[in-house]
């Protein structure tokens, strides 16, 4: 079982819906490629948060918590999406994106070219607030004009139902459920809430 996870914008709640999506399914996670490391990495993240998690390195570190085009320029790297290949791995793999999809990877080079090219299922993580429609629906646009395979959407953050199934609907993708704000954020309260969430996602 293979999912990559990308997003409708960053700092929506992508990385964490990834750590419990890997705890569930008892996942190696990987993140192609990291921009900004001032305040940790995903990787970090994902493996406090679902702790015993394999976590495959990323091809590319970068400085600069920007979109990884601009981020590996200014790092002085030339990013091979040639190198940018899902790993070899035994059980399920997770693969979070960067941002949105049509977030540039080089300047030739979107994260839904890549995703169309791997071919794996795609999770859409939204946010509920306001705007989340108009995104989300470009988002999926995005995904389906280049042919990559949708699983679902998942929405994170306080209950919006209509817009939640306003966006399902519409976009004519599966609901596959919506992860509340937890505080504290530590892998128990992410496990439980994610198995109750998200109960097709659990191995």
């Amino acid at each position: 079982m293979k999912f990559v996870v990308t997003g409708t914008d960053t700092e929506i709640g992508k990385t964490i819906f990834a750590a419990g999506l890997t705890g569930a399914l008892g996942a190696t996670y990987w993140k192609p490629i990291q921009a900004g490391l001032d305040d940790g990495a995903d990787a970090d993240t994902v493996a406090t948060l679902a702790p015993g998690a394999s976590i495959h390195p990323s091809a590319w570190r970068l400085t600069t918590p920007c979109s990884p085009h601009r981020a590996a320029e200014l790092d002085g790297v030339t990013i091979d999406v040639d190198r940018l290949t899902p790993p070899p791995v035994s059980g399920p793999l997770v693969i979070e994106g960067a941002g949105g999809v049509l977030v540039p990877v080089t300047r030739q080079h979107l994260f839904a070219d890549l995703f169309a090219a791997w071919q794996i299922p795609v999770i859409l993580v939204a946010r509920t607030g306001l705007g989340t429609i108009n995104h989300s629906l470009l988002s999926i646009e995005a995904l389906r004009a280049r042919g990559v395979p949708i699983h679902g959407i998942a929405f994170v953050g306080d209950p919006v139902e209509d817009s939640e199934a306003t966006i399902a609907a519409i976009g004519n993708v599966p609901r596959l459920g919506r992860l509340p704000r937890l505080d504290p954020l530590i892998p128990a309260t992410l496990a439980a809430a994610f198995a109750r969430s998200f109960p097709g996602l659990t191995a």
